[in-house]
This record gives C-alpha cells, structure tokens and sequence, in this order.
C-alpha cells in the first residue's frame, strides 16, 4: 500500500478532546476518525461549506459609508483602480 503521513499542527486541547470523542464512539485512534473523514470528502459524500458572515454597521457608521460610496461613484472623490 502507497501510503503517506499528514501532519496537522493542532493545539493539544483540541487533540485531546477529539481523542476522547473518537474513542467514545467507537474508533480505535484520532487517525481512523481523519481516514475516514477523508475517504468519504474524496467521494463526496461529506460537504464542507464555508459562509461569510454579514457585518452589521451601527446607523452613524452606515451613514458614512453610504456617503464615502455616493462621493466615489458621482466623481466627487477620484478612486485609483
């Protein structure tokens, strides 16, 4: 078997407390948990979706965006692009 080692830095925090859920649901090792993960990305069977989340500016700070934005787009500010 061709295989390879990932090495993922990752705190020790995070390691141990995924041990333990590893373990607490029946897989031998972490490296099981992350093989199996990874098989089943690669058939696309799992998913992973990363969204943005919207910024919500308070009313004065709206205000001057929408007037920094209204004087570039009338010329009244010169923009490089």
């Amino acid at each position: 078997m061709d295989t390879t080692i990932i090495q993922i830095p990752v705190s020790k925090k995070l390691r141990d407390k995924a041990v333990h859920v590893a373990e607490s649901s029946g897989f031998s090792s972490l490296q099981d948990v992350v093989r199996l993960f990874l098989h089943q990305f690669v058939r696309e069977e799992i998913k992973v979706k990363f969204e943005t989340k919207t910024v919500k500016l308070s009313p004065n700070n709206e205000r001057r965006y929408r007037k920094m934005h209204e004087d570039i787009v009338s010329g009244k500010v010169k923009t490089r692009s």
